[in-house]
């Protein structure tokens, strides 16, 4: 069973749960259509208070990477490769990309979401070059 790490807002809940379940949910702002990542209270376009959960494709591109070296936690070795990725739906998202694709990752890159499960039972989205 998967763990929904420690929520640090009212508002991402429901984007961990639907992280768990591997399909990723952002709100959406019904009155500008934007869908906001990280989760938060208003919409930075309209204003509004409104919201509502929506699946995301998980296509995106990469945007900017590097390569950690040091291990931080147990369940996550050295080395990471960071990812900064511009989804299809417009927020930009940093997360990890697999080491071994490090000599094929490139400006622009189309990449696809794809959910890992860790050793201390969270699921976490990653991303990984589409093909």
């Amino acid at each position: 069973m998967s763990k929904s790490p420690r929520l640090y807002s009212p508002y991402d809940a429901p984007m961990w749960k639907s992280i768990a379940e591997r399909q990723m949910k952002l709100q959406r702002c019904p009155e500008s259509g934007e869908f906001r990542y990280p989760p938060g209270p208003m919409c930075p376009v309209s204003l509004s208070m409104e919201y509502e959960w929506k699946p995301i494709s998980g296509k995106a591109k990469i945007i900017s990477w590097t390569v950690f070296h040091r291990q931080y936690l147990p369940a996550y070795p050295a080395p990471h490769l960071v990812v900064a990725v511009q989804l299809e739906e417009g927020p930009i998202m940093v997360s990890y990309m697999d080491h071994a694709e490090l000599e094929n990752v490139r400006l622009d890159a189309p990449v696809r979401m794809v959910y890992a499960d860790h050793p201390d039972g969270y699921v976490v989205p990653r991303f990984t070059l589409e093909h």
